[in-house]
């Protein structure tokens, strides 16, 4: 059984992007698991630091993006909305081109807070960075 409201689909979180900064740096949503979210995001002239390597910046867009989204599909948003509250990442590798894919699973899905693990990977599956993201579940008023 999936922990994201039954009406997420890659296509309706794709929607949701136009016109903001996740379609700026081109992350496309590719996949809705049972416990996960997916997205990539190119490594191109969006997306580089001076040196022309991925910026880290870009790759916490990134991770934000994923574990915002998932906490959103979580909640019951008639009630509810969720904001970032802390995120950190550890950049393992660089890359200069291609593509990086970022999934996020929950760690603890509280009342009141949600902390998602986000893992960046290449196209051969290694880690670029690993990030936490921990979102503040508030009532609407």
């Amino acid at each position: 059984m999936s922990l994201f409201n039954p009406n997420v689909t890659p296509e309706i979180l794709n929607k949701m992007s136009v016109n903001t900064m996740v379609e700026h740096l081109g992350i496309v949503f590719t996949a809705v698991g049972d416990d996960y979210l997916q997205a990539t995001m190119p490594v191109d002239h969006r997306t580089h630091q001076p040196y022309g390597l991925l910026h880290g910046g870009a790759s916490v867009a990134l991770a934000e993006t994923l574990g915002s989204v998932a906490a959103h599909c979580c909640i019951d948003i008639n009630t509810q909305y969720c904001v970032g509250l802390d995120i950190n990442a550890n950049h393992v590798k660089g890359i200069k081109q291609g593509i990086v894919t970022g999934t996020t699973k929950p760690i603890h899905l509280g009342k009141r807070t949600h902390v998602w693990e986000i893992r960046i990977t290449n196209e051969q599956h290694e880690l670029i960075c690993i990030s936490r993201l921990t979102m503040a579940i508030l009532d609407k008023r």
